[in-house]
């Protein structure tokens, strides 16, 4: 029995070998034939001795799994999205902040392609996979691992040691050959034509049979490892090493000492990557030293670290036949252009945002002209210009909208304020229907079974008329409704009772206060606990909360000061949601550093930085990204910025070491 195993054994690891070479390096070693009758073999004796059944087998490639739902999961490390820059004045004015926070010149870049694709995390445990999950809202993402290890150029199991634990990020893309036999294969079978490769890759991870996904033929490129001991020095030396254990990483990857041969790599590849197997859309260029990415750090939304440098944008014209208006959740008003349909970037552009009235005096924007539309980001179809010479001569300027689309009610606009919005906010069925929309979104209540269609009939139906409704429906009002089973109706009202439990900082987003976004949401509920805490606090108290301006204070108390407000969110409580914090047992140790803000800088031996920075929080203290007047406490590890210990001498701010502060908290 033990030379069957080492038999199985052997085989596994002679075909994962191949399969690498193969998928990873471009490199056949032996024939289709050759593998196809190992990999036979290999199935024979697993299915002789099922004892030996391993999920991770070169022979589970196929796929098979059918998964009804995919779970949400909470990433242990946040996906972080990129700022993104269009020009050679934007990298230089991106290098001269990080070489003032750093306080040096010496810094040195990696450029990447930007592949365009689905974003995907990879955890690996004792070397073998054991996640696949979607980047989602960077927060959040789903479960897709079955779906993912049908990917043959990804390893299940690393033969070499590599890391012990990690995180390894990447895109899951369509290879454009791919892409287009899929699409030939489509037509001649009667079926509609896929769009472009990112979405139909995309698409492709939420197939709930996962032997569907294998005949896809997916590809996975990968370009970063999230590792909390920063074994390797430089993120180069990290995806190099990653690369020879069995990681597809792209050999594009290359170093660059100075903006300037950044800028020539980006010039090069703006000409090359159309030769590319796989949709790029720009360049991502990276702080190689890791220790100066930990310097660094975060924004709310992206890392100071990195940035993304945007491919010219494809540009075509059309003409815009009519100009139309549209009412969002908070009453602004957008103008929308109405288009004949047109092909852009791989979709089918009918409608593009005008934005304001401000941008369309701008460019002068009229019914009937041929305008040049393209793709913000390549994503978002936007007018970026009028052809004056086929401008209509009987053409009349725009006359900007004076009432609300959906209620008629005058719009107005603040000073200073670009957009226009209709003031009727409780009475606007579009503005209704928009607050319980995002209510119920993923990002907020996230509550199964009910979508924004289900919303507009229980809306028509007058079965509600706000969000606390939500809880008062019952079974019996819900099964009569059009298109609505008992299935349905069961599935909506235990959506409801489930999203009793989403944490206080998502419902406090859900509750739709203007400019109180995901990560305000999240500030306002660590900060005063409760909703109703939050309910009495003045504008002054809310502007003294870190990163709170008086614009979103103002929102908050008006909110606030609303009794229709005070009643739904007195129902809310009524019905059981989570309207203040459930602190966990291990959120908060002490509050020794109440009212302190530290600063974390250097290299650290006894605690990871990430570590050091929980353990700040969790004694009531704030962590400070950058050494200010209300800076504390410096926590200096070795080789600290330069710039950082200049500036805590002139601020006469104390400078404390690892083992100083952890003798301060009693660890």
């Amino acid at each position: 029995m033990t030379s069957i195993l080492a038999e199985i054994q052997s085989l596994r690891t002679e075909l994962r070998e191949y399969n690498y070479q193969y998928y990873v390096l471009d490199n056949a070693s032996i024939s289709d034939y050759e593998f196809d009758m190992k990999l036979k073999d290999l199935e024979l004796l697993e299915k002789d001795n099922p004892e030996f059944f391993d999920a991770n087998s070169p022979t589970q490639r196929v796929g098979g799994e059918i998964t009804k739902k995919f779970n949400n999961v909470t990433h242990k490390n946040r996906m972080y999205s990129l700022d993104n820059s269009y020009s050679l004045e934007d990298l230089l004015d991106w290098e001269k902040k990080i070489q003032k926070m750093l306080g040096t010149d010496a810094i040195e870049y990696t450029c990447e392609l930007k592949f365009d694709g689905a974003s995907i995390n990879l955890t690996f445990e004792k070397g073998i996979l054991v996640s696949a999950v979607t980047r989602g809202d960077g927060f959040v993402g789903d479960d897709v691992t079955a779906n993912i290890k049908t990917i043959k150029s990804i390893p299940l199991v690393l033969e070499d040691a590599f890391l012990s634990d990690f995180e390894i990020r990447g895109e899951i893309i369509l290879p454009l050959e791919r892409f287009r036999k899929m699409n030939e294969e489509r037509v001649a079978a009667g079926e509609e034509a896929y769009r472009n490769p990112r979405n139909t890759a995309s698409g492709s991870l939420k197939l709930q049979d996962s032997g569907e996904v294998s005949k896809r033929q997916l590809d996975c490129l990968l370009y970063h490892v999230v590792d909390a001991n920063n074994t390797y020095k430089t993120h180069f030396e990290t995806l190099k090493v990653a690369r020879s254990k069995a990681f597809k990483v792209p050999q594009e990857i290359t170093l660059c000492k100075s903006i300037a041969a950044v800028y020539e790599y980006i010039q090069v590849w703006a000409a090359k990557r159309h030769d590319l197997p796989y949709e790029t859309d720009g360049i991502v260029v990276k702080v190689n030293d890791l220790h100066q990415q930990d310097e660094l750090g975060f924004t709310s939304k992206a890392p100071r670290w990195a940035i993304a440098y945007k491919f010219k944008a494809e540009q075509v014209s059309t003409v815009l036949h009519k100009i139309t208006y549209q009412v969002g959740r908070t009453g602004a008003i957008t103008p929308v252009a109405n288009l004949e349909p047109v092909q852009l970037a791989g979709t089918t552009v009918k409608r593009a945002s005008l934005h304001n009235a401000d941008q369309i005096a701008k460019l002068d924007i009229r019914e009937n002209d041929t305008v040049f539309v393209e793709k913000g980001g390549e994503i978002i179809p936007k007018i970026v210009g009028v052809d004056l010479d086929k401008r209509p001569e009987k053409s009349v300027p725009t006359i900007y909208s004076e009432s609300c689309p959906d209620c008629y009610t005058d719009l107005v606009r603040t000073e200073g304020d670009a957009k226009h919005y209709c003031p009727n906010t409780y009475g606007c069925p579009t503005q209704i229907t928009g607050r319980i929309q995002h209510f119920i979104s993923r990002k907020a209540m996230n509550i199964d079974g009910l979508g924004s269609e289900s919303i507009e009939l229980l809306f028509k139906e007058r079965l509600i008329t706000n969000y606390a409704d939500l809880y008062d429906l019952r079974m019996e009002e819900i099964i009569p409704l059009e298109r609505m089973a008992e299935k349905s109706a069961k599935n909506m009202i235990a959506g409801i009772e489930a999203s009793k439990q989403i944490p206080f900082e998502k419902v406090l987003f859900a509750l739709g206060i203007r400019f109180v976004g995901e990560t305000v949401a999240k500030k306002l509920a660590k900060h005063y606990k409760s909703i109703f805490n939050l309910m009495i606090a003045s504008t002054d108290d809310l502007i003294e909360v870190d990163e709170i301006g008086e614009r979103i204070a103002e929102s908050v108390v008006e909110f606030s000061n609303d009794l229709g407000n005070i009643e739904m969110v007195n129902r809310l409580k009524i019905y059981g949601l989570q309207l203040e914090i459930v602190e966990d047992e291990n959120s908060n140790v002490s509050e020794l550093l109440a009212g302190k803000t530290l600063v974390v800088s250097g290299v650290f031996e006894i605690m990871s930085r990430n570590d050091l920075k929980k353990s700040i929080e969790s004694h009531g203290g704030k962590v400070g990204s950058s050494i200010s007047k209300k800076t504390s406490y410096v926590v200096a590890g070795k080789n600290m910025g330069p710039s950082k210990l200049e500036k805590a001498e002139k601020l006469e701010i104390p400078i404390i070491s690892e083992e100083e502060y952890i003798a301060m908290v009693g660890a």
